[in-house]
């Protein structure tokens, strides 16, 4: 009798070898994606809240004055804070924007029937858009005039 392993034995075992390699690297992969995303949400997240310190809305006392065109983050840095941005703060904030906008503030009827609130959305964007590789990042809340 002959010791060693049959041809089918063989393929067998690569092909189960294999889809646990492909499975492996799949994971790794999904998890350098994750890891990338959150490493954008997180400069997301810190544009957003110099975008709210550069332009409260609690400071907001006219519909007019809710919308704030598109600014860079290096902008809005500058707006409320006397240093300037370090070179790595420069890298991380290179390339996203802030922008802010009342999507109701010519229809009376909507404002009326949301008891006097105005609904203002809050825009981050990042990538190159003129490229096709643009993401954004949106929220939305509202906004009352001061009587």
């Amino acid at each position: 009798m002959k010791k060693g392993f049959t041809l089918l034995e063989v393929v067998l075992a690569t092909l189960i070898l294999g889809l646990g390699l492909g499975a492996i690297l799949f994971s790794v992969s999904n998890s350098q994606n994750m890891i990338l995303d959150s490493t954008y949400f997180g400069t997301v997240q810190e544009v957003m809240d110099l975008g709210e310190m550069a332009y409260p809305l609690s400071d907001v006392k006219d519909v007019d004055d809710l919308d704030v065109s598109e600014m860079k983050a290096t902008e809005l840095w500058e707006l409320i804070s006397k240093e300037r941005l370090t070179a790595a703060q420069e890298d991380k904030f290179y390339g996203y924007t802030w922008e802010r906008e009342c999507l109701n503030k010519h229809d009376d009827e909507e404002v009326e029937r949301l008891g006097g609130l105005y609904r203002v959305k809050i825009t981050v964007r990042w990538g190159d858009r003129y490229r096709g590789h643009g993401e954004s990042e949106s929220y939305f809340t509202f906004w009352r005039k001061k009587e």
